[in-house]
């Protein structure tokens, strides 16, 4: 590394954000870059550490550690340190398609297999990629790689969300003609639709759509494969078909009273408001509204933080969080160790907002929904919850208890489930006659092959909801053993 010493001379620093309060005002990004000579003293934070457990992606009691597409990172840590920053490019290139969308919502499993993070604050990974990639986008040093021969093979691609672009994007570098069918009007999955915009600006998406086109990958929009084209007319088409369909399946809740007015599915909530806001500035009310209403979120992961930051912006009247699980440490238990992803307690965008605006933090942990009620006109009103307990049983096994005297009436006109997804919707995998397993598509990972002659499968539909460096790591890898199968081999890494 340039500066031997630097993790020992400077701290590190958080990207600058915009004031909470006046980025409630708005949709854009919450976050800003960093200065040039900020990112140049946080780059010189990386070690000569010999061994960098920061990109070796992998898992520790199922949890991701390191970065799964494997990024170089001490080595365009090192080049923007020096101020060299489209050789910084060149390094990031050569094994994130998408930095731009890393670089913004990846939760940096990196940085908690950072090794300066064992006894300090790790090296702010993730926003020296944001920088890296948003500079070559400014400079003009990303342009249309154009294939200059073409296989003759062609291969469609069911979904468009970070899988089924990042093999796309393989797939085509590779001369073979690719065809991305989305069922959406917008192409993107949901780097689109499932992510609000202060996370990620609808344009850094539709800005890479375009030079994935211009590259010569063509994007099929309003498409559902298996309605409005069939699964064997692909197969007709195509030498090849690769299933990236995502785990779109949401988990709902069983529960007394579910059937009141009001209560919606989390991905529901979120995918119209960014449909309503990206169509008409919301001119065309066909959104949920939470203005002036109190809201409730069952379900304390990303998802449910996203949908507190959007009542938020609609300016709810009031709005809870509700998990399962205790409140997280402020720092490592013995239980979880470096290079272990750090599970400690975070504030993030959506309860730094929330903060600001109600002066309070609006989690609430170890929660029950005993039960929700509606009012006279069947429209929810109110839910009854108790505290939970999480213990030992004599296994050795952690079980939730319920702790008497807790019970507790919450008023409610809204509420959003964000408990997670099942898996993969079934309709398309059974009408293409593939096997799946715990409602994903059964195929090995590294292989990716289905029980059916050159159909594939990679990304959440293959594994389960996941982290989209996951997704883009199985469409680097699927890319490369469809490209082997069309062709006996492949350069492709």
């Amino acid at each position: 590394m340039g500066k031997a010493t630097g993790f020992m001379e400077y701290t590190r620093q958080k990207p600058k954000e915009r004031n909470p309060l006046t980025r409630l005002n708005d949709w854009k990004e919450y976050s800003n870059c960093f200065s040039d000579d900020m990112l140049s003293q946080q780059g010189a934070r990386c070690m000569d550490c010999a061994t960098p457990f920061c990109h070796m992606g992998t898992e520790i009691n199922r949890v991701t550690t390191g970065c799964p597409i494997h990024n170089l990172i001490p080595e365009w840590n090192d080049l923007v340190y020096r101020g060299r920053w489209k050789e910084a490019l060149d390094r990031l290139l050569k094994t994130n398609n998408f930095p731009e969308f890393t670089g913004r919502v990846c939760p940096a499993p990196c940085e908690g297999s950072c090794t300066v993070g064992i006894s300090d604050p790790a090296v702010t990974i993730k926003s020296i990629e944001r920088t890296i990639i948003d500079k070559g986008f400014e400079n003009g040093w990303i342009t249309p790689r154009i294939p200059t021969k073409r296989t003759g093979k062609k291969i469609a691609i069911i979904g468009s969300g970070p899988a089924g672009l990042a093999s796309a994007d393989q797939l085509n570098q590779a001369g073979h003609t690719v065809t991305v069918y989305e069922r959406s009007d917008r192409a993107g999955g949901l780097l689109t639709y499932g992510i609000p915009n202060m996370k990620l600006e609808k344009e850094v998406v539709e800005r890479r759509i375009r030079l994935l086109n211009q590259e010569g990958i063509d994007f099929i929009t309003n498409t559902e494969v298996g309605k409005d084209i069939t699964a064997k007319e692909l197969q007709d088409q195509y030498d090849a078909v690769i299933l990236c369909t995502g785990a779109q399946k949401q988990r709902d809740l069983v529960i007394e009273g579910r059937e009141a007015k009001g209560i919606h599915l989390a991905m529901d909530y979120l995918t119209t408001t960014t449909k309503s806001l990206l169509d008409s500035n919301f001119a065309d009310g066909q959104f949920i509204d939470t203005k002036g209403q109190d809201v409730i979120v069952i379900g304390g992961g990303d998802t449910g933080a996203d949908c507190v930051a959007t009542a938020l912006r609609q300016q709810c009247r009031s709005v809870v969080q509700f998990g399962k699980h205790p409140k997280l440490p402020t720092a490592r238990t013995s239980d979880n160790m470096w290079p272990a992803y750090p599970n400690v307690f975070t504030l993030e965008y959506a309860y730094e907002e929330a903060e600001a605006k109600f002066g309070n933090d609006p989690r609430e942990y170890s929660i029950q929904t005993k039960k929700i009620v509606a009012d006279d006109n069947g429209n929810v009103k109110e839910l009854h919850t108790i505290q939970m307990e999480k213990v030992k049983d004599e296994n050795g096994g952690y079980i939730f208890k319920e702790i008497p005297g807790t019970e507790k009436v919450w008023p409610a006109q809204f509420v959003f489930i964000a408990i997670g997804f099942e898996g993969t919707e079934q309709p398309l995998l059974t009408q293409f006659g593939v096997e799946t397993t715990n409602q994903k598509v059964a195929a090995a990972y590294g292989e990716y092959k289905t029980n059916i002659e050159g159909v594939f499968a990679a990304g959440d539909a293959r594994r389960g909801q996941s982290l989209i460096v996951w997704a883009i790591n199985e469409g680097r890898e699927v890319a490369r053993e469809v490209d082997r199968y069309l062709m006996g081999s492949s350069v492709l890494p």
